[in-house]
């Protein structure tokens, strides 16, 4: 059992690392500003997401990587249950081998109660003391993919042993009668003097494989979004987001980011910087030709929303200012403080035609909570770098 429980967990997990990279990268770390990892400490960006692809892209992976990650807490319990007895074994070492085997159990351990408790405080939006577990949770997830993958590398042997002993799914055809326990001497995990079983092993698989599809069903609406939202229970701030139109997720108020009516009032302009510069008040703006899109924000803790957006492209701002076609793009925010003040996108992403400088939402103005006067709005990513309540757009060389 504790073989066919590894074995479930190697694609799992394999799964929940690619995503979490992809959503790395997909914040453009390399850009100024975007890092969330001390420079010299990242690995090199492998992967953006193409411009071509769906604006729910980063919706996708980042909801695929929460969602799989908690499904995958009920296997993780199972596992470290079916190995109880080598996690408190006596003595604990006997030789060097013995030694680098318990330390990399501790290591196993510690990692991945350290990457489920992060993951679960990031999805809660819950920062005890104000710790950013952001690196936390990177750094761990690397100690934990590297001992996991000797781990998996080291018991590959054991694995392929019980298969071929026992068969790889015929213990599971057992009922609770025909339950027999691990031959004596089969493995360290075999019990010396096996009670009767209260379980069989279908049963067991039965009951995580329940409590994963049950965790499935109360979070992942708050990844899909739209109605399926309402089936999420335990997605975090609540359903209610605002009025009308306005009515869907946000994760970072006005009152929040200590925006008031003076600032966004009639008096707010947004200084567009290129080659040359403009200062644009809101009026000149909706005075643009306008476009619509379809786009889906998404953010970190793994809720998506998808919306009707109208604004001015980025690309035409850029074409305005003189901004050479190689350029980043700086959105500055009227919050002054914070992960949330200021994001630089790529050429790709401002260049894109759905890229926009949005006014209004779903038909109305936007609410103050979804970045009245001016908001940015950009296919594939991140909710964070869609910069809100913008001042400035700043084409820059890169």
């Amino acid at each position: 059992m504790t073989s066919f429980l590894g074995v479930l967990l190697v694609p799992a997990i394999t799964v929940i690392a690619l995503t979490g990279f992809i959503s790395h990268w997909a914040y453009h770390p390399e850009l100024a500003g975007n890092a969330t990892i001390a420079p010299g400490f990242d690995i090199p960006v492998l992967f953006q997401f193409p411009q071509s692809w769906p604006s729910w892209d980063y919706a996708a992976t980042q909801g695929t990587h929460i969602t799989l990650g908690l499904m995958t807490v009920p296997l993780v319990l199972a596992k470290l249950w079916s190995v109880i007895p080598k996690l408190f074994k006596w003595p604990t070492v006997r030789n060097l081998a013995g030694m680098l085997e318990r330390l990399s159990l501790l290591l196993l351990v510690g990692s991945v109660l350290v990457e489920f408790l992060t993951g679960i405080f990031a999805i809660e939006d819950y920062s005890p003391l104000g710790v950013n577990f952001y690196p936390v949770h990177y750094y761990g997830a690397w100690v934990f993919g590297t001992v996991f993958v000797l781990h998996a590398c080291l018991k590959f042997p054991v694995v392929r042993r019980a298969y071929r002993e026992r068969g790889a799914l015929k213990p599971l055809r057992a009922g609770l009668r025909e339950t027999q326990p691990e031959p004596p001497g089969s493995s360290e995990l075999a019990p010396v003097n096996p009670a009767d079983p209260t379980i069989s092993r279908r049963g067991l698989l039965a009951m995580v494989g329940g409590a994963s599809l049950t965790i499935f069903a109360v979070q992942a609406g708050q990844s899909i979004g739209g109605p399926f939202r309402r089936l999420a229970p335990m997605a975090p701030r609540g359903r209610e987001f605002g009025t009308g139109p306005n009515d869907f997720q946000v994760n970072h108020t006005a009152a929040s980011a200590q925006i008031t009516p003076a600032m966004t009032g009639a008096r707010w302009r947004v200084t567009v910087v290129g080659a040359t510069s403009v200062a644009l008040s809101r009026q000149r703006l909706l005075a643009m030709a306008q476009a619509t899109e379809t786009l889906t924000i998404s953010c970190t803790e793994g809720w998506s929303t998808t919306q009707h957006w109208t604004g001015v492209r980025l690309i035409d701002l850029a074409r305005l200012v003189g901004a050479s076609s190689g350029a980043i793009l700086r959105a500055v925010s009227l919050e002054t403080v914070g992960v949330n003040s200021q994001a630089s996108l790529a050429a790709e992403q401002w260049s894109d035609q759905r890229a926009l400088l949005a006014l209004r939402v779903n038909g109305a103005e936007l609410s103050p909570d979804h970045g009245y006067p001016a908001r940015v709005i950009v296919p594939g990513a991140p909710g964070l770098h869609n910069t809100k309540w913008v001042r400035e757009l700043r084409f820059e060389a890169a």
